[in-house]
């Protein structure tokens, strides 16, 4: 008998606790046969699902696409494709999404994306579909999805204030998103304090917190800088000062995402989405000490 590919929001229902993985695509084979490597060892945890980004401007379309399928061939993951609007119409858009529904896909994440890195200026309202609250509709209309949508502890970038990054995420509500994952946040004041705003304006889908091991002080001043994440100043003076040290800034890094961890799971928080940077290591690391 042919096994049902379960929805994300089906597990998230049934599975009330559990870890996520997230990947990027290689850009070569060798760098695909060692995220096949890394699937293999993290699908010892159970995972809920595993998903898989999309380059700024679209430009990890194909490799998306393979390495979604590469992983595919193992018929026990639940996985699930980013798909963002960005670089876009809505004719590519529509056979990408047709082509994931033929091959099994019923999972994507949808997001509007961040703008080709060697575009300065991208104006968003040139595009057919400018928001993620539009994609999300527009998977919709394609067939029978679930949707996931990203929400921002800390408010979304480009937004003035929290009032009007919650004002987009109800628009992705509306618009049929089945579930959240959180941008990356250090101080998990900001994240419960997200989830006290959704409960004030009745969005009641669920949300799963997105964790990101500080491993490399520098690349994640990098991403925060991106994205308006608060790096707590004491743990950012002392992964500067193992700069030279990198095995020591990796296993200082690692001892603070246990501890956000932790005092996540003694507030009741018991599912978590890693965005694992390909590293296994890291990660293993973190849930022996979490189980």
């Amino acid at each position: 008998m042919k096994q049902r590919i379960m929805k994300i929001s089906e597990i998230l229902t049934k599975r009330k606790k559990g870890f996520a993985f997230e990947f990027f695509p290689p850009r070569t084979r060798k760098g695909l046969v060692s995220l096949n490597s890394t699937a293999k060892i993290l699908k010892r945890c159970d995972p809920l699902y595993m998903s898989m980004t999309y380059g700024a401007g679209g430009k990890t379309r194909e490799t998306t696409r393979e390495a979604i399928y590469m992983l595919k061939k193992d018929k026990d993951l639940t996985l699930m494709p980013h798909l963002t609007s960005v670089g876009a119409g809505k004719d590519d858009l529509k056979l990408i999404i047709e082509e994931y529904a033929r091959e099994g896909i019923v999972n994507i994440m949808a997001l509007r994306g961040d703008p080709p890195l060697d575009e300065a200026g991208f104006d968003f309202s040139c595009q057919e579909i400018s928001y993620a609250c539009d994609l999300v509709k527009f998977i919709k209309e394609q067939g029978d999805f679930c949707v996931g949508v990203a929400v921002y502890p800390e408010g979304h970038i480009e937004c003035s204030n929290l009032d009007k990054d919650m004002y987009y995420t109800r628009k992705k509500i509306d618009a049929g998103a089945d579930f959240a994952v959180t941008q990356m946040f250090f101080d998990n004041r900001y994240f419960y304090s997200l989830l006290q705003r959704m409960k004030k304006n009745n969005i009641e889908i669920p949300v799963v917190p997105g964790i990101l091991p500080l491993t490399n002080i520098d690349k994640v001043k990098q991403f925060s800088s991106l994205s308006r994440t608060t790096i707590p100043k004491e743990i950012e003076k002392e992964l500067n000062s193992l700069r030279n040290y990198p095995r020591e800034m990796e296993k200082t890094g690692v001892e603070f995402t246990i501890r956000q961890c932790r005092d996540l799971l003694n507030n009741g928080v018991t599912r978590f989405h890693f965005f694992t940077l390909n590293k296994p290591k890291v990660i293993t690391t973190i849930l022996e000490a979490l189980t």
